[in-house]
């Protein structure tokens, strides 16, 4: 196999050959077809995340076909179509996976983190986290949706019924969310970084009825917002967007240092959360609601040996929607 290694904190990833990988008991190999990038292969990259064990293959929105079974395996066939998303194996024993809450699990792996993930021609999953996706639609377009999507469906859920709901960074899980949102029927405000006109155009192209820079607010206040990007100071920014009893909903694995503020944007019952990871009904519920609500993703396709390049447009905006490797 081949995959684009990260060697070191820091270090650009390398291309490597490696032997092919075996899968063990309950788990299969996946040759893998398209990969997304998303902005928390940057943290891992960048060594934003603790405790990442070097080398390690980056890349967790992965599409492919299942190539060789481990033992026990009876819920996948060779030659299926799966998805295999961030979080790739749960103790099923703590606490929180006894409460339901196995997004929170003690003993958790994730993919392209703390186990192997696919900027790789094969990878390795635990059966029982890799979603069926069946035959329709296309696997480029379908990669960003497992974890881009993912997430964004967690945080979208989390929002409420909200009928104004603000979207803070308009990349891969924006631009997925505002086409779920407007499909139920929500009026969807963008925000970008300043001067962004491309993606604030992109915005109003899925029918965002206002777009604008971060540090703008629309003329109405917000039921919800939604923060993509990891910039703490868009915090007290949503904060101020947002009505009485509105709730601002951090959907980022990792974000910069929240500033402080006032308490007083607080007040008045406004609700700050944080999403952490997924559970696999997320994945489910998700999967169900994609084709109903219609959802394009705006995709750009590129080599597993672009890595690098995809990953420096991804920090420095230079995509609009979400990026794909293809081994």
């Amino acid at each position: 196999m081949r995959a684009m290694v990260l060697p070191a904190p820091g270090a650009p990833l390398q291309m490597q050959e490696r032997a092919d990988p075996v899968p063990g008991e309950g788990q299969i190999r996946v040759k893998v077809s398209a990969c997304g990038v998303c902005r928390t292969d940057l943290h891992v990259v960048d060594a934003e995340l603790p405790d990442i064990k070097y080398p390690v293959i980056p890349g967790h929105e992965i599409v492919g076909r299942v190539d060789l079974l481990g033992g026990n395996v009876t819920t996948h066939r060779v030659g299926d179509r799966v998805g295999i998303p961030w979080l790739g194996y749960t103790c099923g024993v703590c606490r929180f996976c006894k409460d339901g809450m196995e997004n929170l699990c003690d003993r958790p792996l994730f993919t392209g983190y703390t186990r192997d993930g696919g900027f790789a021609t094969h990878t390795i999953a635990d059966s029982r986290y890799a979603f069926p996706l069946g035959e329709d639609g296309d696997d480029v377009s379908i990669a960003p949706l497992l974890c881009a999507g993912l997430i964004g469906w967690r945080s979208l859920v989390m929002a409420g019924d909200a009928a104004r709901l603000g979207i803070y960074g308009f990349g891969a899980a924006g631009h997925i969310v505002a086409q779920i949102a407007r499909w139920q029927g929500r009026s969807v405000y963008a925000f970008t970084r300043s001067g962004d006109v491309a993606a604030q155009d992109f915005a109003r192209r899925l029918g965002a009825v206002w777009a604008g820079a971060s540090d703008q607010r629309p003329e109405v206040p917000l039921d919800a917002a939604i923060i993509y990007a990891p910039a703490g100071e868009l915090v007290p920014a949503a904060l101020r967007a947002v009505r009485k009893g509105g709730r601002v909903v951090c959907a980022g694995i990792h974000m910069s240092d929240i500033p402080s503020f006032p308490y007083n944007l607080l007040w008045e019952e406004r609700q700050l959360v944080s999403v952490a990871n997924l559970t696999r009904q997320d994945g489910l519920d998700f999967l169900k609601v994609a084709p109903r609500a219609g959802i394009r993703t705006q995709t750009t396709a590129f080599p597993l040996a672009e890595a690098n390049d995809v990953l420096k447009k991804l920090r420095t905006g230079q995509l609009l929607g979400a990026a794909v490797l293809k081994p």
